[in-house]
């Protein structure tokens, strides 16, 4: 290992991570996506209440090639590599359907529904429901362990952002808004004033929480 500042190790930085990743994206193609997939972007960004996201449009351009994104959630890299790349696969699907003309998601994207599903549990993962984001919650399959484990190359990524946190005896004034939420399908708004709000998706009364 090269050293760097006298007898400190060059620690590995976020970039190789990336590049490792991007690896994985062509591997996975090729695995479980019969290379059918165009090559996505991968970033890496700050996604507190998320693991990932893919954009639905290709953002990203040269003169020639634009490119759908698929970002990983910057405080959420230091999970166990078979999670992060269960986190890869996910959005992997998104990207699929979306070239294939399949309509996974609603409510502006974050409703996955069984086709998403579907999709997935083709691809190694193991789906659950939530009754806000429906059939998103993601896990590794023991196939999809097993295919991480045997390609040797996929390793722990340490670099991680901590999420930020108040400092001691901070005061953090509350929101003027209420929020709302359906008990059905967990659908929230918010208002500067009590209302009286039904949602649209399920014809039911918003309840203040």
């Amino acid at each position: 290992m090269k050293k760097m500042n006298g007898d400190h190790p060059r620690e590995s930085y976020l970039s190789e991570s990336i590049r490792m990743l991007e690896e994985a994206f062509d591997l996975l193609n090729e695995h479980y996506f019969e290379s059918a997939l165009s090559k996505s972007i991968i970033t890496v960004q700050s996604t507190p209440s998320a693991y990932g996201h893919f954009t639905t449009k290709r953002i990203w351009k040269d003169d020639q090639v634009e490119r759908y994104e698929i970002n990983l959630g910057a405080e959420t890299l230091h999970r166990p590599i078979e999670e992060v790349v269960a986190t890869l696969i996910h959005e992997m699907v998104h990207q699929y359907c979306a070239e294939n003309d399949i309509k996974d998601t609603s409510r502006g994207g974050t409703y996955h529904n069984k086709r998403f599903k579907k999709e997935a549990e083709k691809r190694g993962l193991i789906i659950t429901y939530n009754h806000r984001i429906g059939f998103s919650i993601t896990q590794p399959s023991g196939e999809l362990l097993s295919f991480v484990q045997s390609t040797k190359w996929l390793e722990q990524i340490s670099w991680h952002r901590q999420t930020r946190v108040p400092e001691p005896n901070v005061t953090v004034s509350s929101s003027s808004t209420r929020k709302y939420e359906c008990d059905q399908c967990g659908m929230s708004v918010r208002a500067t004033k009590e209302v009286n709000i039904i949602c649209g998706d399920c014809n039911s009364h918003m309840k203040q929480v």
